[in-house]
């Protein structure tokens, strides 16, 4: 029997994102390229994941080969979006402009042979019949950025979380495979708790970039203000929040991760380690006594492959429950 996850209150809007964009899609034309044209694209994918992102380039290594160079070639669509936004130059219309630009071409079933990322991109989303409304979902997202730089509630960041994490789930989940549309909860809750991972973690970095994703009304309950991000203070104020946040998120995790049994066996390991490795980052923030100022936390190479074993035991014996 499948159990469906009880719903938070926050949740109901981005259901009802994931499942609309999944009943408008149309399926997309196979990419008109030679094997080695589109051979030449995945690679420069393959090169964007291992410079950008070590943990999702040693996860997506655990895919068997044509889904390992698909997720990386979703990775570099997402990097190359990402970057748009986080290195704009000039005004934000140019930086809209340049959104807009990118829109087409990574939508487009038949990108110039001159863009790589574009050409692997479309080649994965026909082969795997991936729904282009999540690929806008994550661009209308990403773009969000330009214009918020701050977030009320918890329910506004977790929307924010859905359109630049909880995406790339559902369409990863798309190129693993997947038994049950039940599997759309699991994916958008784990998005928001990898993404949530994320603003943790860079609390400095984005404040110097000017955002500050933290809830406002969750710092103000704890007696937190921007200043004492400014300054990077550390005290009881800091980590009782920070306790608070790192509880809801882990139980985010817990709630997601028996999702990995909707998924297609051959990619429960990829999946499951990429989750745990991402959750690893809340103990090291932890073990650091949550000084998220003065460092970044992270997980060592090493602590990554001792996890493996045991993340490969849970993703084979994981059940829904």
């Amino acid at each position: 029997m499948t159990v469906q996850l009880q719903q938070y209150t926050w949740e109901t809007a981005l259901l009802d994102w994931a499942q609309h964009a999944l009943d408008s899609h149309v399926p997309s034309e196979r990419v008109r390229a030679d094997s080695e044209l589109l051979d030449a694209a995945y690679q420069h994918c393959e090169a964007i994941t291992r410079i950008h992102s070590r943990t999702f380039h040693l996860a997506s290594a655990l895919l068997p080969p044509e889904k390992r160079r698909a997720v990386r070639a979703l990775y570099a669509f997402c990097r190359v979006t990402d970057d748009l936004v986080d290195r704009a130059q000039g005004t934000g219309e140019d930086t809209l402009a340049a959104l807009k630009a990118w829109r087409e071409r990574a939508l487009d079933p038949h990108p110039p042979a001159d863009q790589p990322v574009a050409l692997a991109w479309a080649d994965a989303r026909a082969r795997y019949n991936i729904p282009a409304g999540y690929a806008e979902q994550l661009i209308d997202g990403v773009a969000r950025d330009l214009t918020h730089k701050r977030y009320q509630t918890f329910e506004q960041l977790a929307a924010y979380s859905y359109g630049v994490a909880s995406t790339v789930g559902l369409m990863a989940m798309h190129i693993i495979g997947y038994s049950t549309e039940h599997a759309l909860p699991y994916a958008v809750r784990l998005g928001v708790a990898l993404q949530v991972t994320n603003i943790l973690r860079d609390v400095a970095e984005d404040r110097r970039a000017g955002r500050v994703y933290l809830p406002a009304e969750e710092l103000a309950a704890f007696n937190l203000t921007e200043s004492d991000l400014d300054v990077g203070r550390v005290d009881n104020r800091w980590r009782a929040f920070m306790r608070f946040q790192i509880e809801r998120n882990r139980r985010l995790y817990d709630e997601a991760l028996p999702g990995i049994a909707t998924l297609k066996s051959e990619g429960r390991f990829a999946i499951g380690a990429a989750a745990e490795l991402y959750r690893a980052i809340l103990t090291d923030i932890e073990v650091n006594d949550y000084d998220v100022f003065s460092r970044r936390a992270h997980v060592r190479t090493r602590g990554k492959i001792a996890r493996l074993p045991k993340i490969w035991w849970r993703s084979r014996t994981v059940k829904l429950h």
